[in-house]
């Protein structure tokens, strides 16, 4: 039977899957935003080029990419408990959530720097422009649309991924899939839930890309 208590739940749901995927994207960026630079900056065809530390970025992106989110999940469980107090629920989430998303979101910010016009570059460097000064004005401002599709796409993934944390507790509608879909064999509640997941990636995918478009300076003629 349709109640309120389940509507209550499905609403509940859907903040907490809010709350998990937009706290653990702006933390995602505070990481893997100068990650992201650093690995531009210092690649062979980079600003100031330095092997030893992109090698070694490289190689922390890599590794944690490599591991699928649900195994990174449960090997961050005494993380987790450190940081947050408990293993369980959404504000836990966040935790294994932000370092999955902070390598991803890094690759995606290097791609985007890399995409920037070397005359640019060259011609902000022919007017003594430093190298905090180019990163800051030039690269960041001539990439903001691409890095704001980023943005979109790490959303989208972000909230993905808490959809996944419900096996273990997570939270937020994913968490409600699994209870009621799978161990209970309510199949209305879970269809409901993918529906809402799939509402949510739609309207942040939509708001994304609306605000690329209006960022855009490049003129189409």
């Amino acid at each position: 039977m349709w109640t309120k208590e389940i509507t209550d739940m499905l609403v509940q749901g859907v903040y907490d899957t809010l709350y998990m995927t937009i706290v653990s994207t702006l933390m995602g960026y505070v990481l893997g935003l100068p990650m992201g630079i650093a690995l531009a900056v210092t690649d062979k065809k980079g600003l100031r080029p330095n092997s030893v530390i992109y090698k070694m970025l490289d190689i922390i992106v890599n590794i944690i990419r490599s591991v699928p989110f649900l195994i990174l999940l449960i090997v961050l469980i005494p993380l987790t408990k450190a940081i947050v107090g408990k293993s369980y629920g959404s504000s836990a989430t966040i935790v294994p959530l932000v370092i999955a998303a902070a390598p991803f979101i890094a690759r995606m910010v290097e791609s985007s720097i890399q995409e920037v016009d070397k005359g640019v570059i060259e011609a902000a460097q022919s007017m003594g422009a430093g190298l905090f000064t180019i990163i800051w004005k030039v690269l960041l401002v001539e990439a903001r649309t691409s890095l704001i599709v980023g943005v979109t796409i790490a959303t989208g993934t972000i909230l993905g991924y808490s959809a996944m944390a419900g096996v273990v507790g997570g939270g937020g509608l994913g968490d409600i899939a699994i209870r009621y879909g799978y161990y209970r064999y309510q199949t209305d509640i879970m269809l409901v839930t993918i529906i809402l997941l799939i509402v949510l990636v739609q309207i942040l995918q939509g708001i994304g890309m609306m605000l690329s478009k209006k960022l855009d300076r490049r003129k189409i003629k």
